[in-house]
């Protein structure tokens, strides 16, 4: 029978038992920092709140107790419901948030696999052997006869976590799984707004097309009118040419709206997870307002932010690195066992007399490596370092977006106020020349003046909605949504 020779770390012979529990005992230390989130610069209050005057219902809200975030579908809070409708497609059908979603499954899945770490793997390999030794070896006079060789191994190998290096990898996989989970929920709010974004760029779209054809039906009739006054000799024929200009240039802005029209229908099918071929959107101008946004404090900025929560957990992630890249200078302690049966034939591979078994800890103490892990060590201060420096432009980013917007929100308000009075006046002054070019009285060059301003004045109150619908989109995007940073995972 062919023998196989098991090495022991420690002669079994010796008790290895002491090694094994003090071992086991140090399994608790942990070396490296402990984590605490560093500060951020948090002001007492946004600068570009509204003011006292303003009066809750133009578009802002109090902050009350129990009532400081927005909840919910945040998008519900516009009140049109194909809006809603196109939300809740996009749910389920965006691309990016499919992929967004499965990046979290993987990070999810690394916890798993660092978790197998905090357990003993055990393997096996059996093998069988049969051998026949050559006649013209030496020392052999005869033909030996054929020997056989049975083995079933169990091999066991266990490290133990003397200095938590086992364990901050674990926590480190479990930190960046609740980034990306958080990296889920940015993924979110950014591809609802944007296609709450759209949504009403197309809906002002619309509204501009209709003011344009709107404005054809009337240049189409002033020219009918200057047309009738030349056949009968009351105005020149440079009055139909002017008249026949400013229908044409009318007829070519109506057209040219439908390019960006169709670009934005094609970008929300995209955004539904839809061919632009299969998707369409029949016209309906806006005549929505900007709802009430409640705004909270900016403390709350750090707990509503999904992008926030993400960089911070992976600013714990990279503490646990340096965590890591410590326990490389300690020695490592691995139990090895190995267990099995061993026989010459079939007949006697499984029974007592042929187990066999060696068991024994095994110390590795790295002396020199020429700075290796001196350099890991630096890499991950300063890749914490850095993570810290990303956490606070974080912060520092999401204010100034609440704030723009908030900025945007306020003074479009009151802009809009004002340029509704602009319209008015246009309007007026419009018929005002109407009707004394129509009496005689002055020029048709004073007609197409006002024509110009009243057009102009009556697309830039539109433009103006739309700029307010933005804003209050891109306002709750930066305020986070309904999104609070106790809906990360804990495990």
């Amino acid at each position: 029978m062919k023998k196989i020779n098991f090495r022991a770390p420690f002669d079994v012979r010796r008790p290895v038992l002491p090694v094994m529990v003090l071992a086991l005992t140090l399994g608790g230390c942990m070396v490296g920092p402990k984590y605490k989130t560093p500060t951020a610069p948090i002001p007492s209050a946004f600068k570009e709140a509204p003011p006292a005057s303003f009066k809750e219902g133009d578009g802002w809200k109090t902050a009350q107790p129990g009532d400081q975030t927005i909840r919910g579908n945040w998008w519900e809070l516009f009140g049109d419901s194909q809006l809603n409708t196109l939300e809740e497609q996009l749910t389920v059908g965006n691309q990016d948030l499919k992929a967004a979603e499965a990046r979290y499954r993987e990070a999810r899945a690394m916890i798993k696999y660092n978790r197998a770490a905090l357990f003993p793997t055990i393997s096996t390999s059996p093998s069988i052997t049969s051998e026949r030794v050559s006649s013209n070896r030496p020392f052999f006079t005869t033909q030996p006869p054929p020997s056989g060789d049975f083995v079933l191994p169990f091999d066991l190998s266990y490290e133990v976590d003397l200095w938590g290096r086992v364990r901050r990898t674990v926590t480190a996989a479990r930190e960046e799984a609740q980034a990306t989970a958080a990296d889920v929920e940015t993924a979110r709010l950014s591809l609802h707004a944007e296609l709450a974004y759209d949504y009403f760029e197309l809906r002002a779209a619309d509204s501009q097309q209709r003011l344009l054809d709107d404005t054809v039906k009337a240049y189409t009739e002033t020219l009918r009118l200057t047309t009738t006054r030349f056949e009968g000799g009351a105005a020149p024929k440079s009055d139909v040419a002017q008249a026949q200009t400013q229908l044409d240039t009318a007829r070519v802005a109506d057209t040219d709206i439908g390019v960006m029209r169709a670009q934005y229908e094609h970008a929300i099918a995209i955004l539904l997870g839809k061919p632009p071929a299969d998707f369409s959107l029949g016209p309906d101008p806006l005549n929505l307002q900007p709802p009430v946004i409640p705004i909270g404090v900016p403390a709350q900025l750090l707990e509503r932010r999904p992008d926030i929560a993400a960089v911070e957990r992976r600013m714990a992630e990279a503490n646990e690195q340096i965590g890591i890249a410590k326990a490389a200078f300690y020695p490592t302690v691995t139990l090895g066992a190995a267990a099995g049966f061993e026989g010459s034939s079939i007949l006697n591979w499984l029974n007592w007399p042929s187990r066999l078994w060696a068991i024994g800890p095994t110390l590795t103490q790295t002396l020199f490596d020429a700075g290796r892990r001196r350099a890991t060590s630096d890499a991950a201060i300063a890749g914490y370092d850095a993570m810290v420096a990303d956490y606070r432009e974080a912060v520092l980013a999401a204010f100034q977006q609440v704030e723009d917007n908030l900025a945007a929100a306020r003074i479009l308000e009151q802009e809009g106020k004002q340029q509704k009075e602009a319209v008015d006046s246009a309007q007026e002054s419009l018929q005002l020349f109407t009707n004394r070019y129509t009496g005689g009285v002055d020029t048709y060059l004073q007609v197409i003046t006002a024509q110009t301003i009243a057009l102009s004045n009556e697309r830039n109150d539109v433009d103006i909605l739309r700029r307010r619908m933005d804003a209050s989109v891109l306002l709750i995007k930066a305020l986070g949504g309904g999104w609070n940073v106790a809906n990360l995972p804990k495990s």
